[in-house]
């Protein structure tokens, strides 16, 4: 992973946690893809796409979080649920953290699939 990555990554982590938000794993791969953090908070688990950019603005989320990659993201995270069964009652939310210069914004809820 590039360390620009890795940092935001580290700054999303530390984020989430100030929040009082579970970090339950980081950096989870299955064959079809990876969830940079897998998270929870109260009854909700939390898969979460990480973005860190140094130069593009939020208004180009829509190309780092593609539909195709929604979709890569959604099927691993059925992986983790089969993989982590004591989760698997719990409500599913696809959250996205985007990382600048200029701070962290938190969208919750980013996208939506049924697990």
């Amino acid at each position: 992973m590039p360390e620009n990555g890795r940092k935001g990554e580290d700054l999303a982590v530390k984020y989430l946690e100030e929040k009082g938000i579970k970090i339950i794993c980081r950096n989870y791969r299955y064959r079809s893809g990876e969830i940079d953090i897998v998270a929870h908070e109260n009854e909700t688990l939390i898969f979460i796409e990480v973005k860190t950019w140094s130069k593009l603005g939020i208004e180009a989320l829509e190309y780092g979080i593609n539909s195709k990659k929604q979709q890569r993201i959604i099927k691993t995270a059925k992986y983790f649920l089969l993989d982590n069964r004591k989760y698997r009652y719990m409500a599913v939310r696809f959250d996205v953290i985007f990382v600048t210069p200029q701070g962290i914004t938190h969208l919750a809820s980013a996208f939506t699939e049924r697990v």
